[in-house]
């Protein structure tokens, strides 16, 4: 902290340049542009009381802003020169009567201002009040733009046992992991939030039903890979439910419904289960419109890229017949997904969509293509998987392109 800053003097000639202390308040000026307005108020209302001793709410933080800025321009105005923005908070403070000890801020406290006013303390997290604000803009942008958002709910399953057997310091420490693995698996463009105890939510711009679904159980399996080595021999799980816009509603508060609606689904469903293993992911909450009656089916063999992807492992015959998922496909069209088959010669190959038990892809010549090929798949969230294919079928395509059904080999 440097000491008491007094009030410039206006008319002093040498003070052509602004000092440290007055560009690095410029500088805050700039970085407040860029926060949303309830986050900017609670970061001014912290800030006021650091710099000058003062007790505002958020809502007067920002009147007193706005003031501050406008008699930065008026007195730069008047003087035909720059005038600080010290020298225009004190004057505003001054003439108000709040104005006791101003004391400017060190930039790292300024940053640690910055980053409690938007984050969890414990996990790093975004916290709930960035959630509700993201989640209205990203809604807004997918009506605006006719594009899916998806929401999902996720809380640990038996935090409250670890806090009983192991105390709270492991239960931080499971929460803190949680943390790591949504910031590991997720996509740059998703949002990952801390909205209650053992609660978070992500926000998925542009995902659909399935792809939410893969994410989904892309954290869950991650995350038991990463408490695995804790050994606390208790089911903890990520549970997850899934709403997506416009699907399963438009207002926000009908989608957190849903998805709530859907979480303890999934808990009810595994209720005195043991928490599956690390390859073995999540059991799919059907996500299909309302109406949809798609046809069960059993889950086909496994395979290298159901392993690797985090996808549900077959059943065993004993259990297919009392649980049989539902066959999803998932559409890549659009993505940068592709797929490069054969060795020592390479084909590239767009991948049209996945499911399960195959992949489709979309090739220029079929001719040479052997009945059983090895292929990696790129595909969005996981890293390139070595697959063997059977070639199922091949249909004619648009630009004299062949549709190529692929299925999965173990």
């Amino acid at each position: 902290m440097s000491g008491p800053a007094s009030i410039p003097n206006l008319f002093d000639n040498s003070r052509l340049q602004l000092s440290a202390e007055d560009a690095f308040l410029d500088l805050l000026i700039e970085t407040l542009q860029n926060l949303d307005r309830t986050v900017r108020a609670q970061f001014l209302q912290r800030f006021l009381k650091a710099m000058a001793q003062v007790e505002l709410s958020e809502t007067t933080s920002l009147e007193f802003w706005e003031q501050i800025l406008t008699r930065r321009r008026e007195l730069s105005e008047s003087l035909s020169k720059p005038v600080s923005l010290q020298t225009a908070l004190v004057d505003v403070l001054a003439s108000s009567n709040f104005l006791r000890m101003p004391i400017l801020m060190e930039y790292e406290d300024l940053k640690k201002l910055q980053i409690n006013a938007a984050t969890d303390a414990l996990t790093g997290l975004y916290n709930r009040r960035l959630f509700e604000e993201y989640f209205a803009k990203e809604l807004t942008r997918a009506k605006r733009h006719g594009q899916h958002v998806a929401l999902v709910i996720m809380d640990l399953h038996c935090f409250k046992m670890v806090n009983d057997r192991h105390g709270h310091l492991q239960g931080d420490h499971v929460l803190q992991l949680a943390a790591s693995t949504l910031r590991k698996t997720l996509r740059t463009s998703d949002y990952a939030f801390r909205i209650g105890g053992d609660e978070f939510a992500l926000l998925l711009p542009h995902a659909d039903p399935a792809q939410a679904a893969i994410l989904g159980r892309r954290v869950r399996a991650n995350y038991a890979s990463a408490v695995e080595p804790l050994k606390l021999e208790l089911p903890l799980a990520l549970d997850f439910g899934i709403a997506v816009y416009p699907g399963d509603g438009e207002a926000k508060e009908v989608l957190i419904r849903v998805a709530d609606e859907r979480l303890y689904e999934l808990k009810n469903s595994t209720r005195g289960q043991p928490a599956p293993p690390a390859a073995a992911g999540a059991r799919v909450i059907p996500m299909e419109p309302p109406g949809s009656r798609e046809a069960h089916a059993p889950s086909p063999p496994p395979s290298a890229f159901s392993a690797a992807a985090g996808l549900p492992a077959p059943f065993s015959p004993a259990a297919r017949g009392a649980e049989r998922r539902k066959w999803e496909r998932v559409s890549l069209v659009g993505t940068r997904a592709h797929a490069v088959i054969g060795e020592p010669e390479e084909i590239s190959a767009r991948v049209l969509d996945m499911s399960y038990g195959g992949v489709s892809l979309l090739m220029d010549r079929v001719e040479n293509l052997p009945a059983v090929f090895p292929a990696v798949l790129h595909v969005p969230i996981l890293p390139p998987v070595k697959v063997s294919l059977r070639k199922a079928y091949v249909e004619p395509a648009e630009g004299q392109k062949f549709r190529v059904g692929c299925a999965f080999l173990p």
